[in-house]
């Protein structure tokens, strides 16, 4: 890759055959950003369903969720296809990382609110970002050029209607058209890939994904380490707290497992492939994230601090975890696994979804089978390597 006089590398498309390429360093930082606009959003989840908040909270939590997934997303596609690593590339990127902290100061009144101003100027700082690395790579790849121009305007014209929003609509309409936007979003890759496919890393991707999972994993471990800590000098619930800390600490590890369980690199060679894996993450994202709210409503339910009673706690746990199966059953497992292995995690998340009905044991039963589904999955694995 040539290097100009300012320091500067032409932003080609890199070698999609490349071995052994992983995240970088810089890719590692940006994820740690996202850290903290993922946890703004499962603390604030948590917050609502605790006062009772229930459907307000999942509602606001998806929308938030979405501007989270889609910019980390964005981000990483075009990583994989155009990193240079020069000066002007990390300072684009940091430039990204700069409003996903804007997006993150805004969670709270955007959850609580729905007062999206500050998560909407977060998001389009860096999605504008974003523009200003696709005409780069336009003026550097002619091979190139007509997709990233095509992504360059499509995004764009969305984040412009996304502005608008705000100043130009009631809060009826701001609700109703940020779902109509979020079509957009999703829209516009679609459109532009159409133009020429960018030459993401297939291996780099699955790699990527994999970093992210761990990241909203964390959210879960988290959870189950404050219910250790406020076991400390409540005599009372320090049973019940650290049974609720190991279930969470299993829930975790069990939800880890079956994410890693098959290699995904291999699969995302085509387009059709990587955009399905791709866009169905926002389900596995999503409810992993969401999942530390559950252990938290358990915690607050065991201490006395909800308004929400057992078996609706309950739900607000089992909900995310049985989605979670479902959606890595459907997303990763299932080109995988034999059709006996495949009905055998359905109906465990099935009986993970219908254990809130017996709020004193769902945790626990949670656990279990969820590490049931990962007993079936490995033996399927030494069964069929």
């Amino acid at each position: 890759m040539s290097e100009s006089h300012a320091g500067l590398r032409r932003m080609v498309a890199r070698d999609r055959a490349q071995p052994f390429r992983t995240a970088s360093p810089l890719e590692l930082l940006f994820d740690l950003v996202f850290v903290v606009a993922v946890s703004q959003a499962a603390d604030n989840l948590h917050e609502l369903v605790s006062e009772g908040h229930v459907a307000q909270g999942a509602l606001s939590y998806l929308m938030v969720f979405f501007a989270i997934w889609w910019a980390w997303m964005n981000f990483t596609w075009f990583a994989s296809a155009f990193d240079t690593d020069d000066w002007a590339y990390r300072i684009m990127t940091i430039a990204q990382m700069g409003g996903v902290l804007v997006l993150a100061a805004g969670v709270h009144d955007a959850m609580t609110t729905y007062d999206f101003t500050l998560v909407t100027w977060g998001y389009v700082i860096m999605r504008l970002a974003m523009v200003g690395q696709w005409l780069r790579a336009a003026i550097s790849d002619p091979d190139s050029r007509r997709t990233a121009l095509f992504f360059a305007v499509g995004i764009t014209i969305v984040q412009v209607l996304w502005v608008a929003r705000l100043y130009l609509l009631d809060a009826t309409w701001q609700l109703v058209t940020f779902f109509v936007l979020m079509i957009a979003e999703v829209v516009v890759p679609v459109i532009a890939e159409r133009q020429g496919r960018t030459a993401w890393h297939p291996h780099h991707i699955a790699d990527r994904y994999g970093c992210f999972t761990l990241i909203v994993l964390g959210e879960s471990v988290l959870a189950s380490a404050t219910a250790i800590f406020q076991a400390r000098g409540q005599g009372a619930h320090v049973l019940a707290l650290a049974g609720l800390a190991a279930a969470g600490l299993v829930i975790a590890a069990g939800m880890w497992w079956l994410y890693f369980e098959r290699e995904q690199g291999a699969r995302l060679a085509e387009i059709d492939s990587g955009f399905g894996f791709g866009y169905a993450h926002y389900v596995i994202f999503a409810t992993a994230g969401a999942v530390s709210a559950g252990i938290g409503a358990g915690v607050d339910v065991a201490t006395g601090h909800t308004a929400l009673s057992a078996s609706m706690a309950s739900f607000v746990l089992t909900v995310p975890v049985a989605a979670f199966m479902l959606a890595m059953w459907f997303v990763m497992l299932r080109p995988h696994v034999s059709r006996v292995t495949s009905v055998i995690v359905i109906g465990l998340a099935v009986l993970v979804f219908f254990s809130a009905l017996v709020p004193p044991a769902s945790l626990a039963a949670t656990a279990v089978f969820l590490a049931l589904a990962v007993v079936a999955v490995e033996w399927d694995a030494r069964r069929h390597p």
